[in-house]
Formats: C-alpha cells, sequence, structure tokens
C-alpha cells in the first residue's frame, strides 16, 4: 500500500473511532438535557439553518468539488467530535482551574471549542493534504466543521432556553423563540465564521513554499479564531446593547468580508484551472480543444446534457469521469507550478492521467464527434 493509501486509512479509521465515540457521549449529553418533546422541538429548529449553511458552502466548492465523505466527515467532527472534546475540556478547567461562568464563556469556552473543531483541519493536513489544495478548500471544510457544532450546540441551547436550565429566565416557547431567533436566524454564520479563520490559516500553509508561513499560518488563524470567539462570547455578557453593538460593529462585517473574500476566491479558480490545463495541454496530456468544456461550470453541464442525450447513461457516466478526472488534474498540476506539490504529486498525477485516457475514447462535447478506437 502507498503511503497515500496508508495515511487515508488512518485518517479514515481515527476520525470514524472518535465521531463513534463522540456520537456516543453527546447523545448521553443531549437526552439528559431535557424531556423528549423539548428535545424533539429543539433539534427540528436546529436543523433548520443547517440546509442553507451546508448549501452556500457547496456552492463555493463547485469548481473543484470536494470528496462528499470528507465534507461529511467534517459535519460529524464539528457535531460529536469537537462538542464532547470542549465540553470534557472545559469541565476539567473548571474543577482544576476555578474557572467561573463568565471565564468560561469569554476565555475557556473559545480557546477549548476552536482548538477542538481546528483538529480536524490539521488531521486534513497531516493525513490528506492531497485534498487540501488551497484557501478555498481550508474554508469549505472548516465551514462544514463549524455547522456540525453549530447544530449540536443549538439542541442544547434551544432546550435549555425552553426548561429555563440556562439562567437567563423561567423558560417557555418565548425563552425559546428568543434563543431561536439569536442563534438560528441572527446568526447562524458564527461558528463557521470562527473556524473560518483556522481554515484560511491551513490553506494559507499549504499554499506556501515557506516552512515558517506553513507553520505560523495555522496558529495565526487559530489566534484570530480565538479572539472573534471570545468577542462574540463577552458581547453576550454585556446585555442586549453590547452584543448589538459587536454585531453591527464586528461579526457582521467581518462575515459580510469571508464572503466577499470566499467569493473572490471561487472566481480565481476558474482564471487558475485555465493557466494549469493550458500547460498540462502543451504537456500532451489533455486535448486543448478540451479546456473550455472543463472551466466554465455551465460548459460542464452542458458537456454532460448532451452526453446523455447522445449516448445515454454511460456516457453521461464517463464525461463526468472525465471532467472530474482533468478537473483535479488541472488542481494538482496548478499546485506543481506553485512549487507546493503534496508528497504524492506523481501517483496521484498518473492516476488522473490514466483515468483521462480511458473516459476520453467515449467523450464528445457539443459539435464534436464521439472519438472510437
Amino acid at each position: 500500500m502507498s503511503s497515500h493509501g496508508r495515511d487515508s486509512v488512518a485518517f479514515t479509521l481515527v476520525v470514524t473511532l472518535l465521531a463513534f465515540l463522540g456520537a456516543v457521549a453527546m447523545v448521553l449529553v443531549i437526552l439528559l438535557s431535557g424531556a423528549p418533546k423539548t428535545l424533539a422541538a429543539a433539534t427540528l429548529l436546529a436543523f433548520l439553518p443547517v440546509g442553507p449553511l451546508v448549501g452556500c458552502f457547496l456552492w463555493l466548492d463547485r469548481y473543484e468539488p470536494e470528496p462528499r465523505r470528507l465534507l461529511a466527515a467534517g459535519l460529524a467532527w464539528g457535531a460529536f467530535v469537537a462538542t464532547a472534546a470542549a465540553l470534557v475540556l472545559q469541565g476539567l478547567g473548571g474543577f482544576f482551574g476555578g474557572f467561573d461562568d463568565r471565564d468560561m464563556l469569554a476565555g475557556v469556552a473559545p480557546l477549548t471549542e476552536e482548538a477542538t473543531k481546528g483538529l480536524f483541519l490539521l488531521l486534513l493536513l497531516w493525513w490528506r493534504r492531497g485534498e487540501l489544495d488551497g484557501v478555498l478548500d481550508g474554508l469549505v471544510y472548516a465551514g462544514m466543521v463549524g455547522i456540525g457544532f453549530a447544530f449540536v450546540e443549538n439542541i442544547l441551547y434551544l432546550a435549555a432556553a425552553y426548561d429555563g436550565t440556562d439562567g437567563l429566565g423561567p423558560g417557555g416557547t418565548e425563552a425559546l423563540t428568543a434563543t431561536f431567533v439569536v442563534r438560528c436566524l441572527v446568526s447562524p454564520f458564527a461558528h463557521p465564521l470562527f473556524t473560518a479563520f483556522i481554515g484560511i490559516g491551513v490553506g494559507v500553509a499549504v499554499a506556501s513554499r515557506s516552512k515558517v508561513v506553513r507553520v505560523l499560518a495555522p496558529v495565526a488563524g487559530y489566534v484570530l479564531a480565538v479572539l472573534s470567539h471570545g468577542l462574540w462570547n463577552a458581547s453576550a455578557l454585556a446585555g442586549t446593547g453590547g452584543f448589538l453593538a459587536v454585531y453591527v460593529t464586528v461579526m457582521f462585517p467581518a462575515f459580510v468580508a469571508v464572503v466577499a473574500f470566499a467569493v473572490w476566491l471561487r472566481r480565481s479558480e476558474r482564471r487558475m484551472l485555465a493557466r494549469a490545463l493550458d500547460d498540462v495541454a502543451r504537456r500532451g496530456l489533455l486535448p486543448v480543444s478540451d479546456i473550455r468544456w472543463l472551466i466554465d461550470l455551465g460548459a460542464r453541464r452542458a458537456g454532460r446534457r448532451h452526453a446523455r442525450q447522445s449516448g445515454g447513461e454511460a456516457a453521461e457516466r464517463a464525461m463526468r469521469d472525465y471532467q472530474q478526472a482533468a478537473v483535479e488534474l488541472g488542481f494538482l498540476h496548478h499546485r506543481y507550478l506553485r512549487g507546493t506539490p503534496p508528497p504524492d504529486y506523481a501517483a496521484r498525477g498518473q492516476l488522473f492521467v490514466q483515468r483521462l485516457q480511458a473516459a476520453r475514447p467515449y467523450v464528445s462535447f457539443p459539435g464534436q464527434v464521439v472519438p472510437t478506437r
């Protein structure tokens, strides 16, 4: 088995085992947090922002879609591993450190929660580095982890609000509604935003040729995640006025800035992919006439539609595989051109070339004749 294969197996085993243990722990915590009807309502309400948030990150990821199993692993890590580990660390901090509730909320929680969420990004960087092509990939994986974490945390907060065990009032439907509005409607992006800074740091590390940057970028991302998370939690301690002031002047502008940055990165991927595939074509690995059908999302859809109309499902599958292999090769080759190829660059590149060669005889784009052997 190659080193890439061993790393992939190690990553899968570690993440799966920890996700299972975390799920068992968090299910027990949730079951002890309220009556069944309360928990069912809290779970339903907490789930409402999950779909739109996941959809936004999948939209960002369309040029070179990440493996769905890894994105699902990020969600599971955030929902079960990060939440369970953070609870354990916060419990230890409260027991041995003597921190009060204010210290826990403003200091200990941001430190522990961003560390447990960010660990997934570090495991990707360590064992699945080839899946990280740059900053946008880091943002997408970080977003998935943050969404999973927020989902489970919101269940606990919503149940506590209804039962009146959050220390903010007598509970009931009014308290549940207020918590839902704040956490699920006004600020559903909070945890994905915090962890996005770690994702940016990891993405910068992957794309950098400097050893110093590769070390410091994730650390800087973690520091920014903790600071933004801490500021957000501290604003909740300052009352409604303090919360609104931080939300309007800091958190929402930061969210808009990160979104604008992500959209810019997404648009820049087309130009990057065009340059990389042009060099691939000059090396004789890809017909230059195919490039325009690979760098534009609308053209990709048109190519798949044409393949299905002209050759049925088998032709569409061949087109999908050809497109995926070409795009993966383009992103991998871009890292080679930048001087930051992953350790398994040659093996992965050869695999993509083999897939291209296997699929190309069965692929034709609109206006082309289906090649024959």
